[in-house]
């Protein structure tokens, strides 16, 4: 096996012709035969560079619509040629097959024609045969073969052809590499395409977009995030994002997403300390900040409506690690910009997936999205007295945060004001007691508060303990066999509670 390979022949087949122009003319200056199909022939001839049609090599023209164009011997021969072995070589003598020597293709925008809601006609014609095809071959054969397998390779490829026409073995197994990752993303998402349309039959993702991160979850883990966050911010202001900020920052994007009105969350290793919905963000910045001042700090913020300059005064006097908003006046930026290590993200319009991933064990755990938002519609009054018009309010505030706090949790609120949680406990009596310590620690009224609570309560303890705290109505999924004494203790206690039917476990 040669170290060297020098290029002879090169076979152009691309969808989009962006950037190819300088890589033909360099080519054409190293004097390297060109064969080309179609288009891409066609756009060589313009640029007054020699060619050769694959239909003058195979004696068959473009057929079935363009459906059929380089799938013949002829080509497949020059590229999956063996050049050290004897026979090989013979082969390609006998029946005329020129060595292809370097192999560069753009596949068709399967993807891209997916998103855009494409009918199914146009969909499956973009699903690439010829081009996947040389690819693989090329890869395969990469001991002689260079393979460009994307345009963003163009400026790799200038880069080596700056030496001289030819190429070595590290240089040709690098593309190689690539040239799978392209190909096997490729065919994943077409996989996901029809098992979309069909069933779910089996677990397969590929993302190409890669950021590594400084570390992990601590810093003697390496980190590395997988996904385009360009799609879904434009970064304003800060350092670079770590692993434990894109998880508070999902946390975060996923709660806040519950609220139409103008809303404030504050977060903390996943969970809200703090959230306040009121008539401007000024205010409903406050009494986040209120519930927790202590645990906001270093923490995540997050809102749902523009950063006026008032309230980037307010939020600029606490450490925080970042802040995100759909948008910002000028004079607001200018106050946060002025800590140059501040992570400010404005939030762009970008739907979010329906489904979670977790790895588990030897596998991959896939699940459906918790996308129910409990409403009024939802609660089913199984107490002598009903929830009043402000408590269903406060009922369904609470019942939005608890969805999105770790379990076990209890939530308490009053106003549309998270007064204090318990979260990630292990008994929910546990959760309640967090909440109420955490709660009467900040000074919070819980007199005619509301609790929520994520599952079940076992027992009527929860609802004893909440009403010796001043708590007047409470939300739940029910299902429990003992929901009567929960029931018969809220009714002599002149406490509202409401069934909804739907458990909220986040574990």
């Amino acid at each position: 096996m040669l170290e060297k390979r020098v290029i002879k022949n090169a076979l152009i087949s691309v969808f989009s012709k962006d950037g190819l122009e300088e890589v033909l003319k360099k080519l054409h200056s190293l004097n390297i035969t060109l064969f080309s199909t179609g288009g891409t022939e066609i756009f060589i001839k313009k640029l007054g560079i020699p060619v050769n049609k694959v239909e003058d090599l195979t004696s068959y023209p473009s057929i079935l619509g363009g459906r059929v164009k380089t799938l013949h011997p002829n080509i497949f021969g020059g590229i999956l040629a063996r050049r050290e072995l004897r026979e090989d070589k013979e082969q390609l003598k006998n029946y005329n097959i020129p060595e292809f020597d370097l192999i560069i293709v753009d596949l068709y925008p399967f993807e891209k024609t997916v998103n855009s809601d494409s009918d199914e006609k146009d969909i499956i014609e973009k699903i690439d045969i010829g081009g996947i095809s040389l690819i693989r071959a090329a890869a395969k054969n990469y001991k002689d073969v260079l393979v460009v397998s994307k345009m963003e390779q163009y400026s790799n490829l200038i880069e080596i052809l700056e030496n001289g026409n030819y190429s070595n073995i590290r240089q040709r197994k690098e593309f190689a590499t690539e040239a799978f990752n392209t190909s096997s993303h490729y065919d994943t998402a077409i996989f996901k395409y029809f098992n979309n349309l069909v069933s779910e039959s089996s677990f397969k993702h590929s993302i190409n977009k890669k950021t590594t991160l400084r570390y992990g979850e601590n810093p003697h883990q390496k980190g590395i995030f997988f996904g385009n966050l360009n799609d879904m911010f434009e970064k304003l202001n800060g350092k670079e994002l770590s692993y434990n900020n894109l998880l508070d920052i999902d946390a975060g994007v996923n709660l806040i997403s519950e609220f139409k009105s103008t809303t404030f969350a504050i977060l903390k290793h996943n969970n809200a300390c703090g959230v306040a919905s009121r008539e401007n963000n000024k205010n409903a910045w406050k009494l986040a900040l209120e519930s927790d001042p202590q645990s906001a700090f270093g923490g995540i913020l997050i809102s749902n409506d523009k950063i006026d300059i008032s309230t980037a005064k307010e939020i600029h006097k606490l450490f925080y690690e970042v802040l995100i908003a759909p948008s910002f006046s000028d004079e607001a930026l200018n106050i946060l910009r002025e800590n140059k290590k501040r992570i400010i993200l404005k939030q762009l319009k970008v739907a979010l997936p329906k489904l979670q991933f977790r790895t588990a064990l030897n596998g991959v755990l896939q699940q459906e999205k918790d996308l129910k938002t409990d409403l009024e519609s939802d609660m089913k009054s199984v107490t002598k007295i009903s929830p009043s018009e402000e408590e269903i309010k406060d009922l369904i505030f609470a019942s939005k945060i608890c969805k999105h706090t770790k379990s076990n949790t209890i939530v308490l609120v009053k106003n549309e004001q998270l007064l204090a949680s318990g979260t990630g406990q292990t008994s929910r009596v546990d959760a309640l007691e967090q909440a109420i310590t955490k709660a009467k620690k900040f000074n919070m009224n819980l007199n005619g508060a509301v609790m929520a609570s994520d599952a079940f309560f076992p027992f009527p303890d929860c609802v004893s303990i909440a009403h010796a705290s001043g708590i007047t109505s409470v939300i739940q999924p029910g299902g429990s066999i003992k929901d009567k004494l929960t029931i018969d203790y809220c009714n002599k206690n002149n406490i509202a509670m409401v069934f909804t039917g739907t458990r909220h476990f986040k574990h």
